[in-house]
């Protein structure tokens, strides 16, 4: 069963930066998304990429200021943070599955999670 790694999580403060990583044990490529989840709310959607990095998605909240990648050589996925917002603090989950979508039922593997606050 392959393994999904955060790294990278932190505090920062409003209009900073950060960088996400998610390492996938084992050589299968999967699709992978990016969710997170602040305190008292519902697990939400922030960005997706295919398998072969061609379409990305994005929520709306994080477009312009986000942007998800991989390096399939080391089967790892990124998120690029900039521009953060208090809003954005929450822990940030990295998902894999067959195909890249904002519906967390389509993951079946999923990380343990990375902390990011964001400081006003």
């Amino acid at each position: 069963q392959v393994q999904l790694l955060e790294s990278g999580g932190g505090l920062v403060q409003a209009g900073g930066s950060l960088r996400l990583s998610c390492a996938a044990s084992g050589r299968t490529v999967y699709a992978m998304g990016w969710f997170r989840q602040a305190p008292g709310k519902e697990r939400e959607f922030v960005t997706a990429i295919s398998r072969g990095t061609t379409s990305t998605y994005y929520a709306d909240s994080v477009k312009g200021r986000f942007t998800i990648s991989r390096d399939n050589a080391k089967n790892t996925m990124y998120l690029q943070m900039n521009s953060l917002k208090s809003e954005d603090t929450a822990i940030y989950y990295c998902a894999a599955g067959v195909s890249a979508s904002s519906d967390a039922r389509q993951y079946p593997i999923w990380g343990q999670g990375t902390q990011v606050t964001v400081s006003s």
